[in-house]
């Protein structure tokens, strides 16, 4: 057991976070249960989830997941930092709380606050609400009845407040992996047959966060939750923690009695699904990538690229290409690979084109050049 007060280097932040992430060896667990210990899943992407928990779950398959969309264990929502994430029937209703204050003091700022100053959140909340009271609703459709309200606003504006100030599910086939649909609007509540809490307090959800992310500080802890002022959650709870250090001196926390990894175990070579939250859930990433290497990662317009993991830390991005009746897959290695890791990460992108398009006639994986 690693003694309270150790100094962690990002060797052994980093193996400790691929534990905690089921990333070693693949779980036997359901998917909905994978969900809930990841406590969510950024989904800005369609397929995103999927790959994410192609990575964790042995025997995974698409339509694990889509059943649960359709049956409404689970849903596509508004929650941490602004954007959709895949969370189960349960944290819909009970972490949205908890992340509402960043999103009623950010509104303002975004792009669609910005262009209609002045507006009530209360109001337009309450409109929005009866607008959907009898059944879901199309973006467009529930924009153009707000804008029978604003008719000086844009009615895309007023739906985009609307799904930041109420607990609005996407509504499936969106999400559904290899449907298409509209952006169809419901609100949590109705979708999910319970009221959504209130409590925005933040106690519990930092010690789910601390399972599957930890150890950590309380500045990582914030970045994940886009929320401030999270030392007094970590002071109230110490009496159920562990601290160590990281080599910066800061203060790292983790769930007293939780064993961390031997640093220097092996870990396999690993294919993570865009979006990971690996790579979302800490101010600080040297655990997992170099600083250096974000730029590749992270794009200009917000997207987060598909990444490959060797020894533990992204050494590369990958890029699918699934057709009718083809499928293939490009690995971008940062730096000159071995022979023996080409071979297996070889390997690992033919397994993920087998769940990807599991019919296809012909798959190819293919290396480009090192960047």
């Amino acid at each position: 057991m690693t003694s309270p007060g150790t100094v962690l280097d990002a060797r052994a932040l980093g193996r400790a976070l691929l534990h905690r992430q089921w990333l070693v060896e693949r779980r036997e667990a359901a998917p909905l249960d994978a969900v809930e210990h990841l406590v969510a899943l950024q989904a800005q992407s369609g397929d995103a989830p999927y790959y994410q928990l192609w990575s964790r779950l042995a025997g995974f398959t698409a339509p694990d997941l889509s059943a649960l969309l359709t049956d409404r264990r689970a849903v596509r929502v508004v929650m941490m930092r602004g954007t959709i994430h895949l969370v189960s029937a349960r944290d819909a209703l009970r972490l949205r709380a908890v992340v509402q204050p960043y999103l009623d003091r950010t509104l303002p700022a975004t792009t669609a606050g910005r262009r209609v100053p002045g507006l009530d959140p209360a109001e337009l909340a309450g409109a929005a609400r009866a607008a959907l009271a009898a059944g879901p609703l199309h973006n467009d459709d529930l924009g153009a009845r707000l804008a029978a309200r604003w008719p000086g606003a844009e009615p895309n504006d007023l739906a985009y407040l609307a799904r930041s100030l109420l607990p609005l599910v996407q509504v499936p086939p969106r999400g559904v992996w290899g449907a298409s649909g509209g952006l169809v609007y419901a609100h949590a509540d109705q979708w999910l047959g319970a009221p959504s809490a209130t409590d925005p307090a933040a106690d519990g959800t930092v010690l789910r966060y601390l399972a599957a992310y930890g150890p950590a500080s309380v500045a990582d802890a914030q970045k994940w939750l886009s929320l401030t002022r999270l030392k007094a959650v970590f002071d109230r709870l110490r009496p159920r923690l562990v601290t160590y250090r990281d080599a910066a001196g800061r203060e790292l926390f983790d769930l007293a009695g939780t064993e961390l990894p031997d640093p220097a175990a092996p870990v396999p070579p690993l294919l993570l699904g865009p979006f990971d939250n690996v790579l979302l859930a800490h101010a600080d990433r040297t655990r997992i990538i170099d600083k250096s290497d974000e730029r590749r990662v992270f794009t200009k317009n917000g997207i987060v690229r598909g990444t490959v993991l060797l020894d533990g830390r992204v050494a590369g991005v990958w890029q699918p290409e699934i057709k009718r009746t083809s499928a293939a897959v490009e690995l971008r290695p940062f730096t000159a690979l071995s022979g023996s890791d080409r071979d297996r990460l070889a390997a690992a992108a033919a397994d993920l084109l087998a769940f990807a398009a599991p019919e296809a006639e012909k798959t190819d994986v293919r290396f480009a050049a090192a960047d």
